[in-house]
């Protein structure tokens, strides 16, 4: 069978990107990253248990710690606090230095050594957080990179199934996939209750309620 890396935080778009793999034919080997983020306990549970949902086998979880010694963001150095008052324009305090094109160099390693033809990642460009990392053009220029640095006979092609949706029609795709929903988490600061206030659990619930659904997961405000 034909294998795909999924790079899998554990929340609703990855989860749904690993689904859509899933449905194409492909082999999962799902890849998680520990980078000292302030839910990494939470998202390395739902990671599990999404896995576990899938039925995959063959799992990564690789450890940056470098990204707490770098710090300049919110996700990652705690005397920055995680925004709360509604979604602003520009690059937020969120945004990790450069992290999608860490995942996605340590995902190619990863696609070389396993033998994918593959490698999926959830970027959402219109309706993302304004991550300049989750932009179609920076994912087409990294492939590139990667067909220049990896062998002469590995071909990779990034999938990015959700780059062009907005919140509510991933919602709307991961009910069509049969995406457990409730397994899945997005918030930013909080592993017991999502905090309902983050620009993630802004967005996603903002998705929820577009699609005229209820999100499943607990909310402290919501």
């Amino acid at each position: 069978m034909k294998k795909a890396v999924v790079i899998l935080s554990g929340g609703m778009d990855s989860t749904t990107a690993a689904y859509i793999a899933k449905s194409e034919g492909y082999e999962i080997v799902a890849l998680h990253f520990d980078y000292r983020q302030r839910t990494q306990k939470r998202e390395h549970e739902a990671f599990d248990a999404i896995c576990n949902s899938l039925k995959v086998v063959n799992r990564y979880v690789i450890d940056l710690p470098f990204f707490e010694h770098i710090g300049a963001s919110a996700l990652t150095d705690k005397s920055i606090d995680v925004p709360t008052g509604g979604i602003e324009a520009g690059v937020p305090v969120t945004y990790v230095p450069f992290r999608n094109g860490i995942f996605l160099s340590i995902a190619a390693a990863v696609a070389e050594k396993e033998g994918a033809e593959a490698l999926y990642i959830g970027v959402v460009e219109e309706d993302s957080s304004g991550y300049p990392d989750c932009r179609e053009n920076f994912i087409d220029a990294i492939e590139r990179a990667i067909d220049l640095g990896t062998k002469d006979d590995t071909k990779i092609a990034i999938k990015t199934p959700l780059v062009h949706l907005k919140k509510e029609d991933i919602v709307k795709t991961a009910i069509e996939y049969g995406v457990p929903l409730e397994l899945t988490w997005s918030c930013y600061k909080n592993e017991d209750e999502a905090c309902g206030v983050c620009d993630s659990c802004r967005l996603r619930l903002k998705g929820f309620e577009k699609a005229g659904l209820k999100d499943p997961i607990p909310y402290k405000v919501n």
